[in-house]
Order: C-alpha cells, then sequence, then structure tokens
C-alpha cells in the first residue's frame, strides 16, 4: 500500500516500514486529540461503575472509542483535503501535503471506524455501540459539510464531542441515567468557549479555507465574546449538578466552581478584549480546565463512597459510629 503521493517521490520498501505506517495513520487520525476523547469515554466509564471497573469492559470501552473517533478524524480529513490546503494551519497535514494517498486514506477511516463499532458491539452492549455509529454519522456527515455553510456547525461538532462520555457510561451501566447526561453536557457546553477562542485566533485562516465558523462572519466578534462568556458561565451549574445528582461529593462541587470562577473570569475579559492574546489565554485555560474537572470527579469518588461507608453498614442500616468495624467492612 502506497501512503506517500508526492510528486517524483516513489516509496522504497526501506520507506514502507510499520512505523513509518503507523506514524502516518497515528498523524491523519489526529491521535493527540484523539485522546482527550479516549480521557472523556473513560473517566465516563469509571463514574458509570462509581469506581468498581471491570477490566475488560473498560478496555474494550477506551480502545473502541480511540479506533471510532479516529477513524472519524480521518474520513473528516478526507473530506476536506482540499480546504485544508488552502489554511496554513492545516496545509501540513498528511493529505493536504501529500503525504498520504487520499486513497489509502479513505480505507484506514472507514476500517478504523469498523474496528472501533466491532470491539465495543463486542466488548460493551447495544446502545454504547449504537451512540458511538450515531456520532460517527453526525460528525463525517452532518458536521463536516456544514463547517462550510453555515456557523451553526459549532454546535452540531459539540454534540459530537458531548457524546464519548456518554459512551463510557453506558459501557458501565447499558442505561442513559442522569449523571450521562451531565457528563455530556459538561462536554457540550466547554467546547463552545473551547473552540470560539480558537476560531477567533484562526480566524483569518478559516475564512482562507472558506469555512463559516462564527469569528468569520462577527467580524467586531460581540457575538463571539458573549457566547463564549455565557457558556463559560453555564459551566457552573452543570458542573455543580453532577454533585446534586450523586455522581460526585461535596469536594468536587466546591473545587469544580472555584476553577469554573477562574475560566469565567478569562471569558469575562476575552468578552471585553477580544485580542488575540485574550483567546489564548482563553483557549489554553480551556485545555487545562476539562482534564482537571474530569480528575477531580474522579478522585472525588472514593471520598464520597468513604462517608457512604462510614454512615452505612453492611446490611444497609446507618452505622452509630464513623469508625466502627462494620464501616470499615463496608469501606474494604
Amino acid at each position: 500500500m502506497n501512503i506517500s503521493a508526492q510528486p517524483g517521490d516513489h516509496p522504497t520498501p526501506s520507506k514502507l516500514t510499520p512505523r513509518r505506517i503507523l506514524a502516518s495513520y497515528l498523524e491523519l487520525s489526529k491521535a493527540r486529540l484523539g485522546a482527550l476523547v479516549v480521557l472523556t469515554a473513560f473517566v465516563g466509564y469509571v463514574l458509570g461503575t462509581r469506581g468498581h471497573l471491570l477490566l475488560e469492559v473498560a478496555i474494550a470501552a477506551v480502545a473502541g472509542t480511540a479506533l471510532s473517533a479516529f477513524g472519524a478524524n480521518i474520513l473528516n480529513q478526507w473530506w476536506e483535503v482540499e480546504r485544508d490546503r488552502l489554511m496554513h494551519r492545516t496545509r501540513s497535514r498528511p493529505l493536504p501535503s501529500g503525504r498520504v494517498d487520499r486513497r489509502v486514506a479513505l480505507t484506514w477511516g472507514l476500517l478504523s471506524t469498523a474496528a472501533g463499532l466491532a470491539i465495543l458491539a463486542i466488548g460493551t452492549n447495544t446502545l454504547t455501540t449504537g451512540l458511538s455509529l450515531f456520532v460517527t454519522v453526525l460528525y463525517v456527515l452532518v458536521y463536516t459539510p456544514l463547517k462550510v455553510r453555515t456557523p451553526l456547525n459549532t454546535v452540531i461538532g459539540a454534540i459530537c464531542g458531548a457524546i464519548p462520555p456518554m459512551l463510557g457510561w453506558t459501557a458501565a451501566t447499558g442505561r442513559l441515567d442522569a449523571g450521562a447526561w451531565i457528563l455530556g453536557g459538561i462536554l457540550f457546553v466547554w467546547q463552545i468557549p473551547h473552540f470560539l477562542a480558537l476560531a477567533w485566533m484562526y480566524r483569518d485562516d478559516y475564512e482562507r479555507g472558506g469555512f463559516r465558523m462564527l469569528p468569520t462572519v462577527d467580524s467586531e466578534g460581540r457575538l463571539t465574546g458573549r457566547l463564549a462568556f455565557v457558556y463559560a458561565a453555564a459551566l457552573l451549574p452543570i458542573t455543580a449538578a453532577l454533585s446534586a445528582s450523586g455522581v460526585t461529593g461535596p469536594v468536587f462541587l466546591a473545587a469544580s466552581q472555584i476553577i469554573g470562577l477562574a475560566f469565567l473570569v478569562l471569558g469575562w475579559r476575552f468578552l471585553r478584549d477580544r485580542s488575540r492574546q485574550s483567546a489564548r489565554r482563553l483557549f489554553l485555560a480551556s485545555i487545562l480546565y476539562l482534564p482537571v474537572v474530569l480528575g477531580l470527579g474522579v478522585a472525588d469518588i472514593d471520598h464520597h463512597r468513604e462517608i457512604e461507608a462510614s454512615l452505612v453498614g453492611p446490611t444497609g442500616v446507618p452505622s452509630t459510629s464513623s469508625a466502627s468495624p462494620a464501616a470499615g467492612d463496608v469501606e474494604n
């Protein structure tokens, strides 16, 4: 299989090493971005199980989600190759630069997607597999063509990004409980300020590629700034809902609100001063915000269980002492 399409460059067998092919696949699949998808899916699984993991199911959920996400990313770039060639930030990618043949990319994308769905079907359940198929179709066949037609594409893209933690939850429980919807809501809301800050920094590049992102049509950035601020503010109640629903405890509630307020301050600064510097600060803060908040959620599971264990005996009857042997038995 010829992965290179550069004029005058006909790869020899020594060039087509497994390492080179793997590196090209990972770059084309946006593996670093995919790592965030994997993280959110894993957190969804951990929270869904309340920390009681089944290793084989966790591996299937993470691997299946990763391969499906990789496949969708490849198919997205296969579709947009000509526009990516026009943009400074994307023209060096494997397809627009000619380092990977378009037919090869299509094959990789389809095989990766199929492999991900197969792993989810075998290792998790029908609901998780169906959600993965739904988000792949939505991302490739709805979000991708809408990017050149309407700024509302960002909303569809945010829906796609909200589903991975829900996949993890359904892999753990087989149900779309309140916790799954709240996790999905956190990811949906978080993506708006995250992407608007990025799109504001690269608005000229997006316009050059013909993509109708909000900053390309909102020249003064007033609506862009307002939406980034409003969605940053919305993270406060929706993260609080995770504790209100009993998924996490008071430690997560307090910490998430403090972090959310700090993030909101940067959203306010971007609203007031729509400079590249303020957008960059908001974007970088968003990258830090998500793993910290998700990590706090996972960490607070054990703390939450310890409190419950200290209050409930082995038969479900409230314990008279938090230090009683019965409480210790439950905790173990």
